[in-house]
């Protein structure tokens, strides 16, 4: 499986946080903005190849990560709003945020098939990420019940993107 670069920081970013884990774990605010940022990282992909991708498989998919990556953004704003917690940047959040911007370059780059097989590489590599980190980092660290519970109810949702994406990077190959 080919990597993109994003994928590479989005890793790095992520195991960065379950670095952090050993020795105290992100706090409640700081799972919020990883949670929000990543979100965001691959809206903002996703907005990308819906209106760059000449694929319809891959246009579908890509909105589909839009419309559930904005959801699951919806219920953490809502959620640490009834909380009354900010979520608060750190290191993961700022690398997560650049790791999408640098993604968003390099994809606006690329054309046709090129563009499709980068951005569903990317979101195989960006899902696993997630789902590890939630299952190293998120999950373990949160100490709110709601947040922890609103981070396992929405990783069903990331399994089912990743296979998804798979799914789709074996038919672009």
């Amino acid at each position: 499986m080919k990597s993109t670069y994003m994928g590479w920081i989005l890793v790095a970013a992520l195991s960065g946080c379950a670095s952090a884990a050993k020795d105290t774990g992100p706090t409640d605010a700081q799972i919020a903005a990883i949670v929000v940022t990543a979100n965001q990282v691959d809206v903002d992909a996703g907005k990308l190849a819906v209106s760059t991708s000449r694929s319809k498989d891959v246009r579908s998919f890509a909105s589909l990560m839009v419309t559930d990556h904005n959801a699951v953004n919806r219920s953490a704003t809502a959620l640490v709003q009834k909380l009354n917690v900010k979520p608060e940047p750190g290191a993961v959040s700022g690398q997560l945020q650049a790791a999408g911007d640098a993604n968003l370059a390099k994809l606006k780059t690329l054309k046709g098939a090129a563009f499709d097989m980068a951005y569903v590489d990317n979101e195989v590599t960006y899902h696993e990420a997630v789902i590890d980190a939630l299952d190293k980092t998120l999950i373990p660290s949160a100490d709110n019940a709601d947040l922890k519970a609103l981070l396992i109810k929405v990783r069903p949702a990331f399994v089912a993107h990743l296979t998804h994406a798979k799914h789709l990077q074996g038919q672009l190959k």
